[in-house]
Protein backbone atom coordinates (compact mmCIF):
# COMPACT_ATOMS: atom_id res chain seq x y z
CA UNK A 1 0.00 0.00 0.00
CA UNK A 2 1.33 3.64 -1.04
CA UNK A 3 1.35 6.26 1.57
CA UNK A 4 -0.89 8.73 1.10
CA UNK A 5 1.88 11.68 1.20
CA UNK A 6 3.82 10.32 -1.09
CA UNK A 7 6.87 7.99 -1.15
CA UNK A 8 9.08 10.17 -3.23
CA UNK A 9 10.22 11.98 0.36
CA UNK A 10 11.14 8.78 2.27
CA UNK A 11 9.57 6.24 4.17
CA UNK A 12 6.56 6.17 5.81
CA UNK A 13 7.90 6.71 9.49
CA UNK A 14 8.96 10.41 8.59
CA UNK A 15 5.23 10.85 8.14
CA UNK A 16 4.29 9.93 10.59
CA UNK A 17 6.67 11.61 13.08
CA UNK A 18 5.56 14.71 10.63
CA UNK A 19 2.31 14.07 11.42
CA UNK A 20 2.85 13.33 15.11
CA UNK A 21 4.80 16.97 15.51
CA UNK A 22 1.68 18.50 14.01
CA UNK A 23 -0.41 16.85 16.10
CA UNK A 24 1.36 17.80 18.93
CA UNK A 25 1.48 21.57 18.03
CA UNK A 26 -2.07 21.14 17.92
CA UNK A 27 -2.35 19.54 21.10
CA UNK A 28 -0.30 22.21 22.88
CA UNK A 29 -1.75 25.25 21.26
CA UNK A 30 -5.27 23.72 22.24
CA UNK A 31 -4.12 23.65 25.76
CA UNK A 32 -2.45 27.03 25.86
CA UNK A 33 -5.91 27.99 23.90
CA UNK A 34 -7.71 26.67 26.74
CA UNK A 35 -5.58 28.01 29.47
CA UNK A 36 -5.51 31.83 27.81
CA UNK A 37 -9.96 31.18 27.94
CA UNK A 38 -9.71 30.17 31.28
CA UNK A 39 -7.42 33.13 32.13
CA UNK A 40 -9.40 35.89 30.39
CA UNK A 41 -12.98 34.36 31.83
CA UNK A 42 -11.36 34.67 35.45
CA UNK A 43 -9.75 38.08 34.50
CA UNK A 44 -14.00 39.05 33.48
CA UNK A 45 -15.27 37.33 36.97
CA UNK A 46 -13.23 39.44 38.79
CA UNK A 47 -13.58 42.72 37.22
CA UNK A 48 -17.16 41.79 37.42
CA UNK A 49 -16.59 41.14 41.36
CA UNK A 50 -15.13 44.42 41.71
CA UNK A 51 -17.67 46.71 39.76
CA UNK A 52 -20.74 45.12 41.89
CA UNK A 53 -18.48 45.64 45.14
CA UNK A 54 -18.20 49.24 44.20
CA UNK A 55 -21.97 49.44 43.33
CA UNK A 56 -22.53 48.42 46.72
CA UNK A 57 -20.98 50.86 47.97
CA UNK A 58 -22.03 53.60 45.69
CA UNK A 59 -25.63 52.64 46.98
CA UNK A 60 -24.44 52.78 50.60
CA UNK A 61 -22.95 56.16 50.34
CA UNK A 62 -26.27 57.85 48.18
CA UNK A 63 -28.13 56.40 51.22
CA UNK A 64 -25.68 58.31 53.51
CA UNK A 65 -26.40 61.54 51.61
CA UNK A 66 -29.71 61.38 50.75
CA UNK A 67 -30.01 60.96 55.14
CA UNK A 68 -27.98 64.20 55.45
CA UNK A 69 -29.80 65.81 52.91
CA UNK A 70 -33.21 65.17 54.64
CA UNK A 71 -31.67 65.96 58.19
CA UNK A 72 -29.98 69.14 56.69
CA UNK A 73 -33.49 70.47 54.85
CA UNK A 74 -35.72 69.97 58.25
CA UNK A 75 -32.89 72.19 60.47
CA UNK A 76 -33.37 74.51 57.60
CA UNK A 77 -37.07 74.80 57.81
CA UNK A 78 -37.15 74.69 61.18
CA UNK A 79 -34.39 77.71 60.97
CA UNK A 80 -36.83 79.58 58.17
CA UNK A 81 -39.55 79.14 60.73
CA UNK A 82 -37.99 80.38 63.86
CA UNK A 83 -36.93 83.67 61.72
CA UNK A 84 -40.29 84.20 60.51
CA UNK A 85 -41.22 84.23 63.79
CA UNK A 86 -38.82 86.70 64.71
CA UNK A 87 -39.09 88.53 62.44
CA UNK A 88 -42.85 89.20 63.06
CA UNK A 89 -41.52 89.58 66.99
CA UNK A 90 -39.35 92.48 65.10
CA UNK A 91 -42.54 93.83 63.98
CA UNK A 92 -44.66 94.08 67.08
CA UNK A 93 -41.71 95.68 68.59
CA UNK A 94 -41.11 98.14 66.31
CA UNK A 95 -44.88 99.21 66.28
CA UNK A 96 -44.76 99.66 69.96
CA UNK A 97 -41.84 101.68 69.74
CA UNK A 98 -43.17 103.60 66.94
CA UNK A 99 -46.43 104.06 69.38
CA UNK A 100 -44.71 104.93 72.49
CA UNK A 101 -42.35 107.41 70.94
CA UNK A 102 -46.43 109.12 69.75
CA UNK A 103 -47.38 109.29 73.37
CA UNK A 104 -44.01 110.60 74.31
CA UNK A 105 -44.01 113.74 71.74
CA UNK A 106 -48.11 114.34 72.81
CA UNK A 107 -46.53 114.52 76.39
CA UNK A 108 -44.29 116.70 75.54
CA UNK A 109 -45.83 119.12 73.23
CA UNK A 110 -49.00 119.10 75.19
CA UNK A 111 -46.74 120.64 77.76
CA UNK A 112 -45.63 124.01 76.09
CA UNK A 113 -47.74 126.98 76.87
CA UNK A 114 -50.31 127.41 73.74
CA UNK A 115 -50.60 130.98 74.16
CA UNK A 116 -46.80 131.40 74.74
CA UNK A 117 -45.49 133.58 71.66
CA UNK A 118 -42.97 132.17 70.31
CA UNK A 119 -45.17 128.98 69.46
CA UNK A 120 -47.49 130.56 67.03
CA UNK A 121 -47.79 129.43 63.47
CA UNK A 122 -46.40 126.43 64.90
CA UNK A 123 -48.82 122.90 63.69
CA UNK A 124 -49.79 120.81 66.70
CA UNK A 125 -49.80 117.43 67.00
CA UNK A 126 -47.70 114.63 65.36
CA UNK A 127 -49.15 114.90 61.94
CA UNK A 128 -50.68 117.83 62.37
CA UNK A 129 -54.42 116.49 63.00
CA UNK A 130 -55.73 118.38 66.03
CA UNK A 131 -59.31 117.57 67.94
CA UNK A 132 -61.92 120.36 68.10
CA UNK A 133 -59.84 121.51 71.34
CA UNK A 134 -56.63 121.43 69.99
CA UNK A 135 -55.20 118.47 71.37
CA UNK A 136 -53.35 116.08 68.76
CA UNK A 137 -55.29 113.06 67.53
CA UNK A 138 -52.83 110.05 67.27
CA UNK A 139 -53.07 108.44 63.66
CA UNK A 140 -52.47 104.73 64.93
CA UNK A 141 -54.30 103.28 67.78
CA UNK A 142 -52.57 101.85 70.73
CA UNK A 143 -52.60 98.12 71.24
CA UNK A 144 -51.37 96.02 74.54
CA UNK A 145 -50.24 92.17 73.83
CA UNK A 146 -51.05 90.07 76.28
CA UNK A 147 -47.95 89.18 77.23
CA UNK A 148 -47.37 93.00 78.81
CA UNK A 149 -50.04 92.16 81.43
CA UNK A 150 -48.03 88.80 82.94
CA UNK A 151 -46.98 89.04 86.31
Amino acid sequence: MASPVGSSSGSPSSDEDLRLIVDQRKRKRMISNRESARRSRMRKQKQLDDLTAQVGQIKTENEQIAVNINFTTQLYLNLESENSVLRAQMAELHYRLDSLNEIINFINSSTRNPYDPEHYGEVSGIDGLVDSWGFPVLNQPIMAAGDMFMC
